[in-house]
């Protein structure tokens, strides 16, 4: 792809909602069509870039901008980005599509917490249940779900693959990829 348009798609949803599982579809689908985009992950920013940062909300909201800033850096120079960050406030959402513009594509990974704490492997849910987590998001700490997201892919009704296409289907509706290659 030699002129790369730089968006940032900030991906938003429960722990275990499929946020990472469905960036990785889409940015090796991404890849295959040439694109060089980066994959800002919640877990992995948090190991770098917010080390030492609590589950507060005023931590949460630090490590949220920090992504928001490395996001708008990378696609405001043409660098497409994936965030896969829990992201629970709606207001800090709203700072980030403030910062990136049109730039910014909000995607809502919907599932419940029933359907989250079915799938998770690492057991979080039932700590937090048990109340050995204490600011759990979706337990004992909100999540404010977006209430006008650009696509909301409910990971309960479809397979990862197929919320996966329906959110490229979408960029290449908006043009901001290119069409799939038959092979």
């Amino acid at each position: 792809m030699s002129e790369s348009k730089g968006f940032t798609l900030w991906f938003t949803g429960l722990s275990g909602a499929g946020k990472t599982t469905i960036s990785e579809i889409v940015a090796e689908e991404l890849t295959k069509r040439g694109s060089r985009l980066e994959i800002l992950d919640g877990d992995i920013v948090r190991e770098n870039l917010s080390k030492g940062l609590g589950f507060s909300k005023e931590d949460r909201d630090i490590n949220i901008r920090r992504i928001a800033f490395v996001a708008d850096l990378l696609s405001r120079n043409g660098v497409p980005v994936i965030t896969a960050a829990i992201s629970p406030y709606r207001e800090i959402r709203q700072e980030a599509r403030d910062l990136m513009g049109e730039r910014f594509i909000e995607v809502y990974i919907e599932a419940s917490v029933d359907a989250c704490a079915e799938r998770d492997v690492k057991g979080l849910y039932a700590k937090a249940f048990a109340g050995e987590i204490k600011e759990f998001t979706g337990v004992s700490d909100p999540y404010e779900a977006p209430e006008n997201p650009e696509i909301a892919l409910k990971t309960e009704d479809e397979e990862p693959e197929e919320s996966a296409a329906r959110l490229l289907a979408y960029l290449e509706e908006r043009q901001l990829i290119p069409a799939a290659v038959a092979s």
